[in-house]
């Protein structure tokens, strides 16, 4: 998953609230398009690097060849932190490229990112082009200062020949299933450690992250009032109850021990394609990863399951993904917006974009291509992603702030900190609320 962490996050923030000040949203305007006989040098910078840039330098010339007059200058390994302080120092990109959902909440109200309401209602964009979970984490309070380009989309990967050995025909469904077969997919040692892992129900574990866990919980973040519910939703109570279950069944001590000796998530020792772990949660990209490292591998993918009374969710999943926009202070705004809408509405770049990185094409359409169909791992993602119950977590003025303060609460609760887990969930809240105020 390509996001920055939370901290990088907030220092982002920092920098943007200084670069932008009480800048007052779409204040910029609609610019027009350049002219067919109007040269324009467009300067696009992104954290994209080494192959990954070529990939997308090939959807980039792909624009040019529709626009000769519109020369692009792709600059990769450039992080939300240096645009916000090119932002501040009055000589922005025409468009950025940003790998961190969480920071769209201060991209849209800071004004650093431009809105773009008024480009999609001149050029009559239809966004039910978009899935209802994508529209969400591009926008923030009205402000739609970004567009989705490709998604992350997270399910559940299964060890088939671990699966038939244990007499389980098919992945889980729900949140118990997952838990029984786990257990019948655990291998332990002579001595009682842990060799095999049926799941690892570790926070902060791979993917386990609550944000991802939450949406097949139909865990809500936010009650009518606005404010946080995760001491008012019982899902919450219900999903870390489950987990800290899980982590009794191996033992904190052991299962401690196991995870430390686990290659790391983006290695070549990751430990479901070395056959340590029997299932997990992931995203599409690993796909690629596991073609590139475990070519032999035999597994298959699966919607992630389910919370037992939320039957209705299983098919949906979490999802985030990579957003583009234009710049407070762009000098080529016109220009950059039609390299934002070439991009983020074309099938051709999205499906080249989506062959290239394995990530899942962000509109509705371009899921139809027949190459990434052909692929049953990966379309596992594309049926998600087109899923009704497809969801993400909510924007928030001070970016990831509030899913850090969760993650540390449930990291805590599985670790055996946290006497009473209601009132517990509770504080959180009121600490998210605070935070929240002061954030805003």
């Amino acid at each position: 998953m390509r996001r920055i962490g939370v901290a990088a996050a907030c220092a982002v923030l920092a920098l943007l609230a200084s670069a932008c000040g009480a800048v007052e949203t779409g204040s910029s305007g609609t610019a027009a398009a350049p002219s067919a006989d109007e040269k324009v040098s467009l300067s696009v910078w992104s954290k994209f690097s080494g192959r990954e840039l070529g990939v997308l330098q090939k959807a980039l010339d792909g624009f040019h060849a529709k626009h000769p007059n519109i020369t692009v200058n792709n600059q990769g390994s450039q992080d939300d932190d240096k645009v916000a302080q090119a932002i501040r120092g009055g000589n922005p990109p025409d468009v950025a490229i940003s790998f961190s959902t969480d920071n769209i909440g201060q991209f849209c109200s800071s004004g650093a990112w431009q809105d773009l309401k008024s480009y999609i209602a001149r050029d009559k964009l239809d966004l039910n082009l978009l899935p209802t979970a994508t529209r969400t984490y591009t926008e923030f309070k009205g402000t739609r200062c970004a567009m989705p380009l490709l998604a992350d989309v997270y399910g559940l990967y299964y060890n088939k020949a671990m699966f038939a050995k244990a007499g389980l025909d098919g992945p889980p469904k729900t949140m118990s299933e997952l838990f029984e077969y786990a257990k019948k997919l655990t291998v332990f040692n002579p001595d009682g450690s842990i060799k095999v892992a049926g799941f690892v129900p570790t926070v902060g574990f791979y993917a386990n992250h609550v944000q991802m866990w939450a949406a097949n919980w139909g865990a809500q973040w936010t009650g009518q009032d606005g404010k946080s519910a995760l001491g008012a939703d019982p899902q919450w109570q219900a999903m870390l109850e489950w987990a800290k279950k899980f982590t009794d069944f191996y033992g904190k001590d052991k299962l401690a021990k196991f995870t430390a000796g686990l290659g790391q998530e983006y290695s070549p020792d990751h430990a479901f394609e070395k056959g340590q772990i029997a299932m997990m949660m992931d995203g599409e990209f690993r796909t690629a990863f596991i073609a590139a490292e475990a070519p032999n591998l035999e597994y298959a993918t699966a919607p992630f399951p389910v919370a037992d009374n939320k039957p209705e969710l299983y098919g949906g999943g979490y999802t985030t993904g990579t957003i583009i926009g234009i710049p407070k202070g762009a000098k080529n705004a016109g220009a950059g917006w039609e390299l934002v809408k070439y991009l983020t509405t074309d099938p051709a770049p999205l499906q080249e974009l989506a062959h290239g990185l394995k990530n899942v094409p962000s509109t509705i359409p371009a899921l139809k291509d027949p190459e990434l169909q052909g692929d049953a791992h990966f379309k596992t993602f594309l049926d998600i992603f087109a899923n009704p119950n497809l969801a993400t977590n909510p924007a928030s003025a001070n970016g990831g702030a509030y899913l850090k303060t969760t993650e540390d609460f449930a990291i805590a609760y599985q670790g055996g900190g946290v006497p009473d887990l209601k009132a517990g969930l509770t504080k959180t809240a009121t600490q998210i609320d605070a935070d929240a105020q002061l954030g805003s």
